[in-house]
């Protein structure tokens, strides 16, 4: 039996008056893995940061709904309490908050009230979760990506999501500056969420990353818009040729629709 469904439905987001996102269309389901690629300034990012109640986007049509919920009426520590999960392109340092407290308190935070993890239950989980992402014991100790090199970062928002168990995850740019033996890692964390219980949006430039996790399907976005799916066959024509043949496919002409990724 399939697990959750995102469903993003004429989808239209503006920041500081300048429309971004221009009526997406995707629906995720568990047991899938999508790819969301396209060149910089589509609005790629402003997807994922939609989703996850960025103030300073401002959804001005459309839906995004979680198994029926409405996730826009959500406050932002609801939508993750309700299963969504965004690892971040440049995940942000907390200092005095130790990643053992942080990730311990974001899991009891989803738990009914007298039904939280047991200590041990969590150093167990926790430790076997470092293991399998090779990752030093001792950052279960040091602050929240506080001194963390970008590898170690990207490594912390993996074991975040393992740890977590989400419903639907979104990866932006989870792949960007990891060397290749902490690319194939990260890809191994993914890989072992997969199933049914899981669906996962991967938000990339690059091939390389697919190379290591398989998609379901893969989405092309241009101005503002999801513009082109299709299977992994779909990224690896990309890598090879590049984004003009979409380009001249769909008459587009100046591809930018503002400045972020």
């Amino acid at each position: 039996m399939a697990g959750s469904k995102l469903s993003i439905n004429d989808l239209h987001v503006e920041i500081e008056g300048k429309e971004i996102l221009k009526g997406v269309n995707l629906e995720i389901k568990g047991g899938e893995i999508h790819a969301i690629m396209g060149p910089n300034g589509t609005g790629k990012s402003t997807l994922s940061s939609s989703i996850m109640g960025h103030p300073k986007y401002e959804v001005t049509k459309g839906s995004v709904t979680l198994d029926g919920d409405d996730v826009l009426e959500m406050e932002v520590d609801e939508r993750a309490r309700a299963g969504l999960f965004l690892a971040m392109q440049y995940p942000s340092e907390i200092s005095g908050v130790t990643n053992a407290d942080f990730l311990r308190s974001a899991i009891n935070s989803r738990q009914e009230e007298g039904n939280e993890i047991s200590l041990m239950k969590f150093i167990r989980k926790m430790d076997s979760k470092m293991d399998f992402l090779e990752m030093d014991q001792d950052m279960a100790q040091r602050y929240l990506n506080e001194g963390f090199s970008g590898g170690e970062k990207k490594r912390n928002e993996i074991l975040q999501l393992m740890m977590l168990e989400p419903k639907i995850a979104i990866l932006d740019e989870i792949d960007s500056g990891l060397d290749i033996d902490a690319l194939k890692v990260v890809s191994k964390g993914i890989n072992e969420m997969r199933g049914e219980d899981f669906g996962c949006l991967i938000i990339t430039h690059y091939q390389r990353l697919l190379n290591y996790i398989t998609p379901d399907f893969v989405h092309v976005m241009m101005q503002g818009r999801i513009v082109k799916s299709g299977g992994p066959e779909l990224a690896q024509r990309l890598e090879s040729e590049g984004y003009d043949w979409i380009k001249k496919e769909l008459g587009i002409e100046d591809e930018t629709v503002g400045q972020e990724a």
